[in-house]
């Protein structure tokens, strides 16, 4: 395939943009690429470089932003994060941890850790998962003064708490 900026050299860049929904994929040659200045071919990709472009903040502003948050447990700063990717303990996520929330949803797609449950227990976790979800639902209806609704739930947390302790 031909380069879509040239149509000279062969195309061995695939660049893919997604704004809105919309995916835009562009065809370029070495050449063009680096014409374009939106690309460093060769340098090899660093953990700064991934960090930063996954929290949506490009590479130089973040170098350039100061921001004061400090861990006071280990003196770990949110710039220095930023630099290796690396947290220093487990207090860092309460200094800074508001700024992590969209990095942590981003990479991981929730940012609450429900963890593995042994087979053993899992149809009675999930049972119980399924009664507090049921619970909500429950409370929702009433302060919402739905209460035939209300009532269904009410029953369904009745019988899955009778089939629970079966």
């Amino acid at each position: 395939m031909l380069c879509q900026k040239c149509h000279k050299r062969v195309a061995n860049i695939q660049f893919t943009q997604v704004i809105n929904n919309n995916k835009i994929v562009i065809y370029l040659c070495d050449q063009c690429a680096k014409d374009e200045g939106k690309f460093s071919i060769g340098s090899p990709l660093s953990i700064n470089d991934f960090f930063s472009g996954i929290m949506g903040v490009p590479y130089m502003a973040s170098v350039h932003q100061q921001s004061d948050l400090v861990c006071n447990t280990c003196n770990t700063s949110y710039e220095e994060f930023k630099k290796t990717g690396k947290i220093g303990c487990a207090d860092c996520y309460k200094v800074y941890g508001e700024k992590l929330l969209p990095l942590l949803k981003r990479l991981h797609g929730n940012v609450q850790y429900n963890g593995k449950i042994p087979e053993k227990i899992y149809s009675q976790v999930k049972v119980s998962r399924e009664i507090s979800k049921l619970k909500e639902q429950l409370e929702l209806c009433i302060k919402n003064e739905q209460y035939e609704k209300a009532a269904t739930i009410r029953d369904q947390i009745k019988n899955m708490e009778i089939k629970k302790h079966d």
